[in-house]
């Protein structure tokens, strides 16, 4: 057993295999089993790649609020349940909900779910408010402990209501906590930034896009070091227009078809093997 696989035992987190990132209780894929006699057992299928899908804001927290009366709570909810079903349905993936009804987590909470279930990507549903009234179109966000413009700040801004790491070290030691985190998020980072650039370009062809739609900030809810992580703005209660479409159910649906597509296609890349 290497270094990095004795790390990853003695703290229960990820580490950086061959082919990418392995979460625990996959280590044992890394060796082939061998059955009595000698002979080589053919490997285990792989179950269907987990997105977990985190509707924004919840209960006491209603989120962007339309001029039309629109509550980005509900919207992000429907949203987040049809594109679960489409992903389920037509795309032949996992995926599961941080939240399935009008219900108030917290930012760590979200992160949390993804993580006990070894989630493949976190993707965070929403549709705020934007500074500027006439921004509208879709966008996607990283991580990235300064923001790529004021645009992206003020978003995180509003968003980070609780601030919790989704990665307990605090019993490990610095040293220790320092490698393990650089294995993790090496991965994790360069994953996320395929997803945001995977998600905006294959939705562009069918969506209406936010100028620089590809951004960054210090959002608390994409902290997982160990799952690749976006969120996304399918557009801005502020914007009437955006609102128009973002209360229409027909168009819910047609918004999630087109990203349940292109989840599908990003995790069967190489990225993501």
């Amino acid at each position: 057993m290497d270094r990095r696989a004795i790390l990853r035992l003695a703290v229960g987190i990820p580490f950086l295999g061959v082919g990418g990132l392995v979460r625990p209780g996959q280590a044992e894929h890394l060796v082939k089993p061998v059955a009595a006699g000698g002979a080589v057992r053919p490997p285990a299928l792989r179950s269907p790649r987990l997105v977990m899908i985190d509707p924004g804001h919840g209960g006491k927290d209603p989120g962007a609020i339309g001029a039309g009366g629109t509550y980005e709570k509900d919207v992000t909810l429907d949203l987040a349940k049809e594109l679960a079903l489409q992903l389920r349905k037509t795309q032949g993936l996992s995926a599961g909900l941080t939240r399935e009804d009008d219900h108030f987590l917290e930012l760590g909470e979200r992160v949390d779910v993804a993580r006990e279930a070894k989630a493949d990507l976190f993707l965070s549903l929403h549709a705020d408010s934007a500074p500027n009234a006439n921004a509208r179109g879709l966008s996607a966000y990283t991580l990235s402990e300064k923001a790529s413009d004021a645009f992206s700040q003020a978003l995180a801004d509003k968003e980070n209501y609780a601030d919790r790491l989704g990665l307990d070290l605090k019993h490990t030691k610095p040293v220790v906590a320092d490698i393990l985190m650089d294995l993790a998020t090496r991965h994790t980072q360069a994953a996320s930034l395929a997803a945001r650039q995977g998600i905006v370009r294959g939705a562009g062809r069918d969506l209406r896009l936010l100028e620089n739609p590809m951004r960054s900030a210090n959002f608390v809810v994409l902290k997982a070091p160990d799952i690749p992580s976006v969120l996304v703005e399918t557009g801005f209660l502020s914007n009437r227009q955006d609102e128009a479409v973002l209360r229409d159910p027909a168009q819910r649906r047609r918004i999630a078809g087109i990203l349940a597509r292109e989840l599908a296609t990003l995790l069967a890349s190489p990225t993501f093997a």
